[in-house]
Order: structure tokens, then sequence, then C-alpha cells
């Protein structure tokens, strides 16, 4: 059974993959909502002994270590003049506005809530970059699956309804509170998943896997020169310090297909982390993590508003930066048509993809300083 186990984990992310990419209406589909989606699926079917779970765990980890560097090959740390003024600094009130909002959360629900600094150090990694982030941390803490993946849960639900006021409500809200003129370069976007293996990008994708094989290698050994407790900690943060600088090497920043190849990876992450769910856990442990997370997101919203307007950024900026952060660059696409302005629009996925790379090192810090609290 861990061989068929090994099978649905690669099989059902080329399955999501091939569909998401030749059906227009699930192209709207967040693919890692619906890898989580198809891991509690298969759930049930799954026998609960020791070689399954070694695959889950195994499936899980690997596929975290795989993806930091191939996503964070895209951060092009000598462009980041080029997103402009207004989104840098948006940028930056994002991390401040979501640190104070967890912060609080924290502060407010410890004694509620077991590992309240662990949940507030997920929700820093997954408000600041995205999945992956979530993903990263909860293997460096070697966090609790059940908790993981209520936090996870509660996202998806509180995200939902931020979503829906952004597109429905949002421009006119802040625009009516914050000033309207904006200032953004020209980054560019990652390539879709149809491109990795398009003939024209395997090269690219292959040179883009094989150094990310280097650098996981890397950060393993990097790992051994310190503890066993704290080695899985340090592969992580490793691992995102060594792919930031790989971006400095002469054509790393133009290996386009890299960014879709790690969230191609992190569909296996879902599949198998969503596998090891029990779904009764999860619901009796989500009242409290819910306002946790309800609290983080609306909260920065809100801090992150009143921070604009001390700082005269735009309506526009503040919305594709928010998103990006919040629900993470592939989303910045939904609310292109209340933008309608493209430089804004890749200005923010350009900030989601910064936030990738922050999200790790402000996660753990989270868990840490708040640990002391």
């Amino acid at each position: 059974m861990a061989y068929v186990a090994a099978l649905l984990f690669v099989g059902i992310p080329l399955g999501i993959m091939t569909v998401h990419n030749r059906f227009k209406p699930v192209a709207r589909i967040n693919p890692i909502i619906a890898a989580y989606a198809a891991g509690l699926l298969i759930a049930p079917l799954l026998p609960v002994d020791a070689a399954v779970a070694a695959v889950q765990e195994n499936a899980a980890n690997v596929a975290v270590v795989f993806s930091i560097p191939l996503m964070l090959f895209s951060v092009d740390l000598r462009r980041l003049r080029t997103i402009g003024r207004d989104a840098t600094v948006s940028l930056v009130l994002s991390v401040v506005a979501i640190a104070i909002a967890v912060s609080v959360g924290h502060l407010i629900l410890r004694g509620h809530l077991e590992q309240s600094n662990v949940v507030a150090g997920l929700l820093v990694g997954v408000y600041t970059g995205g999945t992956p982030n979530l993903a990263a941390i909860r293997t460096a803490l070697q966090a609790d699956t059940s908790l993981y993946l209520t936090v996870h849960t509660a996202d998806i639900v509180v995200s939902a309804v931020y979503i829906l006021f952004i597109v429905t409500a949002g421009k006119s809200v802040f625009g009516w509170f914050l000033k309207h003129e904006t200032h953004t370069g020209r980054p560019r976007t990652p390539e879709d998943f149809t491109g990795v293996l398009q003939r024209g990008n395997r090269a690219r994708s292959l040179r883009a896997l094989g150094l990310a094989l280097v650098v996981v290698a890397l950060a393993f050994g990097v790992s051994l020169l310190f503890p066993a407790d704290s080695q899985t900690v340090v592969v992580i943060l490793a691992l995102t310090t060594l792919s930031m600088l790989a971006t400095l090497i002469p054509g790393v920043t133009r290996f386009t297909t890299s960014f879709r190849m790690g969230e191609m990876i992190i569909l296996v992450f879902a599949v198998a982390v969503g596998s090891m769910a029990r779904i009764e856990e999860i619901l009796a442990a989500s009242p409290i993590i819910l306002l946790f997370v309800t609290i983080a997101v609306f909260g920065s919203l809100l801090i992150h508003v009143i921070l604009a307007r001390i700082f005269r950024v735009g309506p526009e900026v503040l919305i594709v930066t928010s998103v990006a952060a919040i629900c993470s660059p592939p989303f910045v696409g939904m609310v292109a048509p209340s933008i309608r302005n493209p430089q804004i629009i890749a200005a923010g996925i350009t900030t989601g993809i910064i936030g990738y790379a922050l999200g790790n090192y402000l996660g753990v810090l989270t868990v840490w300083l708040l640990g002391m609290v």
C-alpha cells in the first residue's frame, strides 16, 4: 500500500495540473486547494500503518525542500528597485501589519490555545509569503500535522471572505481613505504551468532543477555543523539563504519556469499532508484557530490601510500588495478587473514573490520571539 500511496502523491498533482491547463473554468481554482481536497478525500482509503506514514512524511518533506529553491530563483535581488516606491513601501507595511496583528492575536489567545506561538509563526509565514512558507515552517518546527491542517483550513475560509471583500468593495473603500497616485516599474511574472515542459523551456527547466539539487545538498551540508535538534530549522533557513544568493549567479533569474516547477512540487506536499488528516480532529480544534486567523487577516488589513494613509501609498498598490501577501501572487490576477493597470498588477506579483523569500525567516523568528513572551 505504501507504493500505491507514493503513486497517488505524484499522480494526483499531475492530474490537477493537466486539468488546470486544459479547462479554463477550472483554472480559476487554486491548484493547492484542489490538491489538499484530494488528499483529504483519499485519507480514509489509506491504512494507518508505519510504511504509509513514512511515505507521507517523506513525500511532504522532500517536496518542501525542493520547492523552496525553485520558487526563490525567480527573485532578482538586483532589480528590487524596479517595483517602485509605493509597492516597496507597501510591501514593508504589509509585513509590519501582519507582525502586529499576529502578536496581538497571540497575546489574546495564548491562554486558550496550546502552541499559540507556533500558530503565530505559521500565520506570519503564510501571510508574508504563501502556502510554501506555511509548509516550510511546519517542517522546520516539526509542527503537529493536525495543527498545521487546522491552520490551513481556517486560512482557506477566512481568505475567501477577504478576497470577496477586496474584489467587490475594496477599491471603493480604500479609495475613499487613501491617495490615488501610484508609481511602479515593470517586473516580470512567472511562467504558466504549460510553459515548464515546452520545447524552448526544457533545457531551462533542467538547469533550474540541477541548481536546486546543488542548493539542497549544500543546505544539508551546512545543517550538519549544528546540533541534531536544530538541524531541520537550519536546513530550511539555509535553503532560503542559498537560494537567494544563487539568484546573483548570471542567468539564474532567467530560469522563468522555476517558479511554476516549485508550485508543482508543492502540490505533492499538499496531497501528502492532506492524506494525513483526521477531519474530526481538525473540526474540534478549529474555533480558536479560526478566530486567530481572522484577527491576523483583517487586523493586518486594517493596520496596513492606516499605515498606507500615513506613508501616502495609493489604494491600487495597497490592494495588489495585500492580496499578494494574504493570498499569494497567483491571486493578484483576481483583482485585475478592478485595477486595469498591468504595471501595478505586475508589481504586486513581484512583491508577493519577495514575500516568499521573507516568510521563512519571519515565521521562525516569530515563533522564537513570542515563545519568550
